[in-house]
């Protein structure tokens, strides 16, 4: 008997800090009629109706990650989980615990995350929440970005919760470096990239340790969804569909 198994790659969106699910708006509406089935995640805690959104942990961020997989692959098709920015820290945490779970991670202007890393350890421990900084103060390119772009980013950013912040992740499980990897090259190119993982430095140290790793260079600020959400989805299939 004949059967019509998937052959098309799902795609789970994660947004990084202070974004919910809607930031990929541009680049899954391409990456949709590009024939890939699309979640946009809003990770717990920057839900703004959710009124325990400040209490949401890292253990809550990699529930929803586990949860959102099984969804996306409960058809068959092989799942690629695609991460920006500090969404990095649950994703790593969530490979640690089942590198299985995908078959290829992407990394867009972000990296894996390395035993005991912490996204910013200097915030109080009574501290609730981390509103998104004014522009100005933003450790981040804001290149190719719009004053639309902006103004909206401003608008609909939400307070990440602080917990999140500042819990180091714990990873025991050295098959999560086999994960097949891509890194989308964004405000730093792939060079420089490679160079801090080989000297060490903590964003990009664990890079040096992935065993199957593609690095493609998309040069514009932080946020490319937004300032390139084309060329963005048309990186995010090639690499989907390897």
């Amino acid at each position: 008997m004949e059967t019509n198994a998937p052959t098309l790659t799902s795609l789970v969106l994660v947004p990084g800090h202070w974004l919910g699910g809607w930031a990929w708006d541009a680049v899954a509406a391409e990456l949709r009629d590009r024939g890939h089935y699309v979640i946009a995640m809003t990770l717990p805690g920057l839900d703004p109706d959710d009124p325990d959104r400040t209490s949401r942990g890292l253990v809550d961020q990699v529930d929803a990650l586990r949860s959102a997989v099984r969804g996306a692959g409960a058809d068959g098709s092989p799942v690629v989980l695609v991460v920006h920015s500090g969404a990095g820290f649950p994703a790593s945490v969530f490979l640690d615990e089942d590198p299985t779970a995908v078959s290829r991670i992407i990394y867009v202007d972000s990296g894996p995350s390395a035993d005991g890393a912490v996204f910013d350890a200097s915030v109080p421990p009574d501290q609730r929440e981390a509103p998104l900084p004014s522009f100005e103060q933003l450790v981040a390119s804001l290149d190719g970005l719009s004053e639309e772009d902006l103004e909206l980013f401003r608008q609909r950013a939400v307070p990440q919760p602080a917990t999140v912040m500042r819990t180091p992740v714990r990873l025991t499980n050295e098959s999560r470096r086999d994960v097949p990897s891509t890194i989308v090259a964004c405000s730093y190119p792939s060079e420089a990239i490679m160079q801090m993982a080989r000297e060490g430095n903590p964003m990009m140290a664990e890079v040096a340790n992935l065993r199957d790793l593609e690095l493609v260079d998309l040069p514009t600020g932080h946020w490319p969804m937004w300032s390139r959400p084309t060329d963005l989805a048309v990186t995010i299939s090639n690499a989907a569909c390897q």
